[in-house]
């Protein structure tokens, strides 16, 4: 069990984040990524019949027809990176957010060591997180997040990077495939939100290389 300064509250939401060990590339192909998000998709309910890595059951019949899961988080943003990724999570139960990235980390190891032929830790560390305080602070961290892509240059627009939630909070993936729920936290209106995005695309470059070349200054 991680023991944080600060335990994680219910009812809360968390900027939560994790870097592979020695910034190693975790995610060498698509199938890798999906992987992964099937994993934050999968874990979310509190109870799953069993280990995902076991599981033959089709992600939409995880209970008995007519139940309703309950749920350790609920997922409002996330960004998949080469070498880490950044969630927004609303901890639903005790512990959830705890629960929740153990079995998703562990659950990502042991797929990656297995097809890798590899052996050892994965992460950095178990992940680590902030809370975040109102609204203004959590519609800018969505930014953020949303534009780590273009700021890496792995992409030069934020649709174009397939595992991150922009193209959700654009209106742009159906309902039912989409991974987030923020409809109850944030209000967005989708063109507003492109422009208020896109606006930042330049400033946020020139801040990471900023920030990187401070880390080079003796």
């Amino acid at each position: 069990m991680n023991h944080r300064k600060e335990p994680l509250v219910t009812g809360h939401t968390y900027h939560i984040f994790s870097r592979s060990i020695g910034e190693l590339t975790i995610y060498k192909n698509f199938s890798d990524y999906d992987r992964m998000l099937e994993l934050l998709r999968y874990y979310q309910n509190a109870s799953p019949p069993t280990r995902y890595s076991l599981s033959k059951i089709p992600k939409k019949t995880y209970l008995p027809s007519g139940k309703t899961p309950t749920n350790l988080v609920q997922i409002i943003c996330h960004c998949l990176m080469p070498n880490h990724f950044h969630l927004i999570l609303k901890q639903l139960l005790e512990n959830g957010i705890s629960k929740y990235m153990s079995n998703v980390l562990n659950g990502y190891s042991r797929f990656f060591n297995i097809k890798y032929k590899r052996k050892g830790r994965l992460w950095e560390s178990v992940f680590q997180n902030i809370r975040i305080k109102d609204e203004d602070q959590l519609i800018h961290l969505t930014r953020y997040i949303h534009l780590n892509p273009t700021t890496a240059y792995l992409t030069e627009k934020p649709e174009n990077w397939k595992y991150s939630s922009y193209n959700e909070y654009l209106q742009r993936i159906p309902e039912d495939k989409c991974l987030c729920k923020y409809n109850d936290i944030l209000t967005i209106n989708p063109a507003e939100y492109e422009k208020f995005v896109l606006e930042q695309i330049d400033d946020q470059r020139h801040l990471a290389k900023i920030k990187r070349l401070i880390k080079l200054t003796p």
